[in-house]
């Protein structure tokens, strides 16, 4: 890989108490690249990934963004530099239309309520909101309520709330967990067309989907690093083989 790297962890290490959850891992998240994590259960994904995201600070070692260290930010902070995340469990305003989902995203990343605001950036709000229904093809839904979406429309939402501090670089959580193969095919070309303006990276566990959208796939093995490659190199690299991909996942 030549591209300069946007995210790196160094030698990041998370402690909960006596349990480890992940230990000293290095890798690097090219920059305009899909980059994917995998493992089996208990491997560390979701503790590394809540890290790279904020959720979680690291006990040990460094997270860079832009060659600057980030480790020590805030949630919302990771947001307001370019880092967004779309969780695993939909995390949407149920009884709120799918515009005004987007809408309030929009809202509490770019303003401080006060009753001054001029009506025109109400007007930019929406206007942006709108935009972004648009790149996630819910437009024709705008006026549903969230819950009345499909999961896949719910999971296409999430990703625009997600997409509304126009993000350098966003990570996904599983985002065709519980998918039909048809709502699993929407969502990944919704992906790969964010890709062309974005770095992504990804959890997920349908391995066939991850060979075929990955540039760089991170295997991870009982909270380590057991490798980061290509998706030919991952899939003939044997440990990989033997931890993994030998047990029966697709």
């Amino acid at each position: 890989m030549t591209n300069t790297a946007i995210l790196s962890t160094r030698h990041v290490t998370k402690k909960f108490g006596g349990f480890t959850a992940n230990r000293d891992v290095s890798v690097d998240f090219h920059r305009g690249k899909l980059t994917s994590i995998i493992g089996p259960n208990g491997a560390g994904k979701s503790t590394f990934f809540n890290m790279v995201s904020g959720s979680f600070k690291p006990t040990s070692g460094e997270i860079l963004f832009d060659g600057k260290s980030v480790g020590g930010l805030k949630q919302h902070e990771f947001a307001k530099i370019g880092i967004s995340k779309s969780f695993q469990i939909t995390n949407l305003f149920p009884a709120l239309t799918v515009l005004e989902n987007v809408r309030v995203a929009v809202q509490c990343l770019q303003s401080v309520y006060n009753i001054w605001t001029p009506r025109s950036r109400h007007a930019e709000w929406v206007e942006k909101a709108e935009l972004l229904l648009e790149l996630v093809g819910l437009q024709d839904r705008r006026n549903d309520l969230a819950e009345n979406l499909a999961h896949g429309e719910q999971r296409c939402l999430e990703i625009a709330v997600a997409l509304a501090c126009d993000p350098q670089l966003l990570l996904l959580d599983e985002p065709t967990a519980g998918m039909s193969p048809e709502e699993t095919r929407v969502i990944m070309n919704l992906i790969l067309k964010l890709l062309e303006h974005r770095t992504i990276g990804l959890v997920e566990h349908k391995m066939k989907l991850i060979m075929g959208v990955s540039d760089s796939i991170i295997v991870l093995h009982q909270g380590q690093l057991l490798m980061q490659g290509t998706p030919d190199e991952v899939k003939n690299n044997d440990e990989v083989k033997r931890v993994y991909l030998g047990k029966g996942n697709h």
